[in-house]
Parts: structure tokens; C-alpha cells; sequence
């Protein structure tokens, strides 16, 4: 098994964004930047406040139309997603035809979330039941045996999301149906874990200072110009283009391990 390369998967897609910036980045803008930043303004204060400390028991009531915009910004953004998918494993190919293959294939990748979410629930489910079964014998037991089961579900979820990363590309490079399609993007990112583990933490990593420093930056200047407001929307709007641009390379890179676990 050869060895997956981050470096030179990153050198490439340098070159490659360089040269495709015109037709990644507007895509990337729309699709990914845009739906975010209107579901940001959708969501209610409570929420927002719920958020920086979440406790079922108090949770905030959602009116219905924030969930169906978090719906349409989620199917916005793996369109999105896929498009730039398109363009990043098919030079030559147009930003209309990568966006007619995007939507053709975008059933395919919410038919792999329903499964993905299907089984985390299902795990979900067994791990209460074994919470509820220790509660029986001991409650102390139950309490450090719940904790140690959230750690375990999150573990979980971790894991399948690092094993299934190759799936956007493997959904838009072939014609694939839901199993078969996550089979192979399981079996592509085998004896890949922790190199794909780290390569999506640093990102992450990096994609988070970036963003927040443009949100500082550019909420000050927001703010001296317009008031609060002013540099809530400003600071906002930096801190997603920053996010998406970081966004763009990861998702050029991704297509480029892809190549390569192809070839391995």
C-alpha cells in the first residue's frame, strides 16, 4: 500500500487553484459562503445563545422555518460541494456541466447521509439502552457509564466521518448508487486514518484562526464605520469568505488523495 502524500497533494492544488480560480471561487461563493451566512441571519438569538451552552432541558423553541432554510442551506452546500468536486477531478470541463453533474448526483450523497445518520442513530439507540440497563444495577455506574458512551458515540462519528471523507469525490466521479458508493470510499481511505485524521485537523485548525482574525479585523472597521450592526454583518461576512476560500484548497486537496488512493 502506497503512502498517501498531503504534501503533494498540496502542491498541486496550489497550482490548481491558481489557474481555476475564476470558476472555483464563484461557485464556492454562492453555494457554500452564501447559504451559511443567510442561515446565520435566520437564526434566532436564543438559539444562538443555546448554542454556547447547550442543555436539552432548556432548549429554545425554533420556529419552522429555521429548520427548513437549515435544510436548503445544507442541500445548497453539498451541491456546492459536489460542483467544485466536478471541476477539481474533470479539467476541461464547464461550470455548467460540473453544476448539471452536481445536481444529478446530489440524490446519490443524501442517500449516503440518510444511511450514515440511519446507523449513528441506530448505535445511538444500543448505547442508551446499555445506559438504561446500567442505571438498573447502580446509578453512579450509569452516570461515568453515560459519559464514557457520549465519548464513545462521538469517537464513532469521528471515525466514519475520517474513513468516509473520499465520498464526495467518489459519488462525482462515477455513477455509483448509494452502498456501492460508500463501500468505496471506505475500502479508498484503508491504512489512510491518521494521515487524513491530522490533515482535517490542521484544516480545521487553520480555517478557524483565520476566519475569526478576519472577523475581528474587519468587524473593528465594521464598527468604527457603522456601529454594531455594522460590524456584526461585516465581520460575518469576512470571516465566511475567508472560511470558504480555506474551503476551496481542502476540497481541491481532497480531490487530489482521492487521485491518488485511486492509483495506491
Amino acid at each position: 500500500m502506497a503512502t498517501m502524500s498531503i504534501g503533494k497533494a498540496w502542491e498541486e492544488a496550489v497550482a490548481f487553484v491558481a489557474r481555476e480560480a475564476t470558476l472555483l471561487f464563484p461557485v464556492a461563493l454562492l453555494f457554500v459562503a452564501l447559504p451559511g451566512l443567510i442561515l446565520q441571519e435566520m437564526t434566532p438569538p436564543e438559539l444562538a445563545a443555546w448554542s454556547l451552552s447547550p442543555t436539552a432541558s432548556t432548549m429554545p423553541a425554533v420556529p419552522l422555518s429555521y429548520w427548513l432554510g437549515l435544510i436548503v442551506a445544507v442541500l445548497l452546500v453539498w451541491f456546492g460541494s459536489l460542483t467544485l468536486f466536478a471541476l477539481a477531478l474533470r479539467p476541461g470541463i464547464s461550470v455548467g456541466e460540473a453544476l448539471r453533474l452536481g445536481l444529478n448526483r446530489l440524490p446519490v450523497l443524501i442517500g449516503t447521509a440518510l444511511v450514515v445518520i440511519g446507523a449513528l442513530m441506530a448505535a445511538a439507540m444500543v448505547l442508551v439502552t446499555v445506559m438504561i440497563l446500567l442505571s438498573l444495577v447502580s446509578k453512579p455506574l450509569a452516570a461515568g457509564g453515560g459519559v464514557l458512551l457520549g465519548f464513545g458515540l462521538v469517537g464513532l462519528a469521528l471515525f466514519a466521518s475520517i474513513r468516509l471523507m473520499l465520498l464526495n469525490p467518489v459519488v462525482i466521479d462515477g455513477s455509483a448508487g448509494v452502498m456501492l458508493s460508500l463501500r468505496q470510499s471506505w475500502s479508498l481511505t484503508r491504512g489512510h486514518f491518521l494521515r487524513l485524521l491530522a490533515f482535517i485537523l490542521i484544516t480545521l485548525i487553520v480555517s478557524a484562526i483565520a476566519s475569526t482574525a478576519a472577523q475581528a479585523i474587519f468587524g473593528l472597521i465594521g464598527g468604527l464605520i457603522g456601529g454594531a450592526e455594522a460590524a456584526r454583518l461585516i465581520g460575518g461576512v469576512a470571516g465566511a469568505v475567508i472560511s470558504t476560500a480555506i474551503q476551496v484548497y481542502m476540497l481541491v486537496m481532497i480531490a487530489r488523495l482521492y487521485r491518488q488512493a485511486l492509483a495506491d
